[in-house]
């Protein structure tokens, strides 16, 4: 399990994870990833694109908030233990890696 594999997590329903970090004590530093947002959300967020062209069986994004005065960001950061990792879905390219490290670092995550 190491940064960069796409997993199956367990939440309260079973949903793909990309882990941004190998196991440490305190688990896996992960992110959700999720529908896009389907409308322009330039300057509110970043979403990366995930999917077929990565091998996985699923299209989606890891969307990133980007900071703004007097408000929360809402991000997908998660923290999973081994146990939560149901079997992996794929392996993201590095190019897709830096892309998702620019994305965290544009949203002050990195």
């Amino acid at each position: 399990m190491r940064r960069g594999e796409v997993w199956w997590a367990d939440f309260d329903e079973q949903r793909a994870v990309v882990l941004l970090s190998g196991e440490e004590a305190s688990g896996f530093l992960a992110m959700q990833v999720v529908a896009p947002a389907g409308t322009d959300i330039s300057g509110v967020a970043v979403e990366v694109a995930v999917g077929a062209p990565e091998g996985l069986p699923l299209e989606g994004v890891l969307r990133v908030a980007l900071p703004r005065p007097g408000l929360i960001p809402c991000t997908w950061l998660v923290t999973l233990g081994r146990e939560d990792l149901i079997g992996q879905a794929g392996v993201l390219p590095p190019a897709k890696l830096s892309e998702i490290e620019d994305a965290l670092r544009l949203g002050g995550l990195k």
